[in-house]
């Protein structure tokens, strides 16, 4: 898989303060991670929308992250609001995840990230063009 990398996410990844550095770069970590693992996924971008690393394929659906100072006990991993990623996710891991509406899966920066069952997810959410047919999202 090749990996292009805007220079300007890793200095948005150095400025989090230090617990959620580590909470970030492991959430980065997942999704560079499950990019490899994807079959037939040959390209992934990380770049920055809205000013929050973002991660982008040619068949995927924008997957971002992001730590915000208004919520400073948590971070998140957002979807494209108007996709069904997160309902499917809702509906499949309604017990593993708290969400935010229908765009974020939010995690609080002293618990641990269910990291299967994460990546699921984000192999969905970088495959969404491919499944997004399929009842569940082939789920």
């Amino acid at each position: 898989m090749e990996l292009t990398s805007d220079p300007k996410v890793a200095a948005i990844f150095e400025n989090y303060p230090k617990g959620v550095k580590e909470k970030m770069l492991h959430l980065r970590d997942l999704v560079l991670n499950t990019a490899l693992e994807t079959k037939g996924l040959e390209k992934l971008e990380e770049t920055l929308k809205w000013g929050e690393p973002s991660y982008i394929t040619k068949n995927g659906s924008t997957l971002r992250m992001d730590w915000k100072e208004k919520t400073p006990d948590q971070v998140a991993v957002y979807f494209k609001c108007t996709s069904k990623l997160v309902s499917t996710f809702k509906a499949v891991y309604k017990d593993k995840f708290n969400f935010e509406g229908n765009r974020a899966i939010v995690f609080k920066l002293n618990e641990n990230i269910p990291e299967k069952e994460l990546k699921h997810c984000m192999e969905m959410a970088l495959t969404y063009h491919k499944i997004k047919n399929l009842p569940l999202l082939g789920a």
